[in-house]
């Protein structure tokens, strides 16, 4: 297992690159990326089976992540860069004219790292099952994984796909769900509640974990232990809580920063919160 110390630098590290991303264009989501941060770091710096210098689309013989809820991206991206798939420098370019770094992953650019477009909330889930089942009939036993945000649960889609995946018996794939309880319009139990999320899946046929997002070595135990539960026959959800824009004090818990930038003041003051011992850009 990675050094936690290190892996916590590099939440830090990544939470600055998030809010400065979003300040440059004055636009993006840093609520949702800054409370899924564990989450990236642990799966890219520990978890996951991966070569980030030799990225190739079909990912043959490695694990696979997908990220449904595509708006989160400056998280992503930031993990990917600094994993090694492309320069650091190019963080800065963030949903500029012409960027790889698009506001939603796109594939066109041929950014590494990315293999689909997601933004459209609830279809990461059906891309991620086609790959895990192509990794069955190709005989890889590499493991597929997914993120999928809470108001992301309200998308019929997701659970057609739910439904699939368990009838199939697709039990090379770990999903997890970002539950924070906020989306853009408010809180998820005022837009439209939904109920007992675990008793959910359970019914669909998978089998849950829970997490806490923002606590890396219970992350990295959640997904070892999940890790040890493929192969037998069911799809594993893990429920994650998290909280909307961790890290930064007057960001936290607020779906008012779901999809909004900080200005100037607001950017310092953050970066004041967010000290480091890593190398920072």
């Amino acid at each position: 297992m990675a050094n936690i110390d290190n892996l916590k630098d590099i939440c830090t590290q990544v939470r600055r690159d998030i809010v400065r991303m979003v300040h440059g264009p004055q636009s993006g989501h840093p609520g949702g990326s800054l409370g899924c941060t564990e989450f990236f770091v642990a799966l890219y710096f520990d978890i996951m089976k991966h070569t980030p210098q030799n990225f190739t689309m079909d990912g043959k013989g490695e694990d696979l992540f997908f990220l449904s809820n595509g708006h989160i991206s400056p998280v992503w991206y930031s993990v990917l860069a600094r994993s090694g798939y492309f320069p650091v420098s190019e963080l800065a370019t963030f949903r500029l004219i012409n960027t790889r770094l698009q506001g939603h992953p796109t594939t066109h650019e041929g950014l590494p790292g990315v293999r689909v477009a997601s933004g459209s909330l609830g279809q990461g889930l059906s891309v991620a099952l086609g790959a895990a089942q192509a990794k069955k009939l190709n005989g890889d036993n590499s493991i597929v994984y997914t993120l999928h945000g809470d108001g992301e649960m309200q998308e019929g889609q997701m659970w057609e796909a739910a439904m699939y995946a368990a009838a199939k018996k697709v039990d090379n794939i770990i999903s997890t769900i970002d539950y924070n309880g906020q989306q853009i319009d408010g809180s998820t139990d005022h837009v439209l509640p939904m109920g007992d999320m675990a008793a959910k899946w359970v019914a669909f046929g998978w089998n849950v974990l829970h997490m806490d997002g923002n606590n890396i070595e219970e992350v990295i135990a959640t997904f070892n232990h999940a890790k040890t539960l493929t192969g037998k026959g069911q799809p594993i959800m893990i429920i994650m809580k998290t909280g909307m824009g961790k890290g930064v004090d007057f960001m936290e818990g607020s779906h008012k920063w779901h999809g909004i930038a900080p200005n100037d003041e607001q950017l310092k003051a953050a970066l004041e919160q967010l000290q480091t011992t890593q190398a920072d850009y």
